[in-house]
């Protein structure tokens, strides 16, 4: 049974960082590509991130990129969104996501399996 377990949210100033993590059980991150995905009252989710697990490649949505970084250890079991620069916009409930395929060509539209939401709160 895979679980997901998300944590790292919080209250952060515009430039600021966060690290979201995202503790797995039950599979094995050798079998899964991982994501992130974001929901924001009022607006449609939105993909952040996905890493492909047999060779690492990730991708990016345009509103994150060069300010998001996506990784994982499976020693840990830990997934993880490093979220630099933080902005206003980036204020939603924010979930790590697994997809049943070893590569991803993009950010999955649908994940097999999410944790529960991580609020993130950006704000002066």
């Amino acid at each position: 049974q895979v679980q997901l377990v998300g944590s790292g949210g919080g209250l952060v100033q515009p430039g600021g960082s966060l690290r979201l993590s995202c503790l797995a059980s039950g599979f094995s991150f050798n079998n899964y590509a991982s994501g992130w995905f974001r929901q924001a009252p009022g607006k449609e989710r939105e993909g952040l991130a996905a890493m492909s697990s047999d060779d690492g490649s990730t991708y990016y949505a345009d509103s994150v990129k060069g300010r998001f970084t996506v990784s994982t250890d499976s020693a840990k079991k830990t997934m993880y969104l490093q979220m630099n620069g933080l902005k206003p916009e980036d204020t939603a409930d924010h979930f790590c996501g697994l997809v049943r395929m070893h590569h991803v060509l993009g950010i999955p539209h649908e994940f097999d399996y999410w944790g529960q939401g991580t609020p993130v709160t950006v704000s002066s």
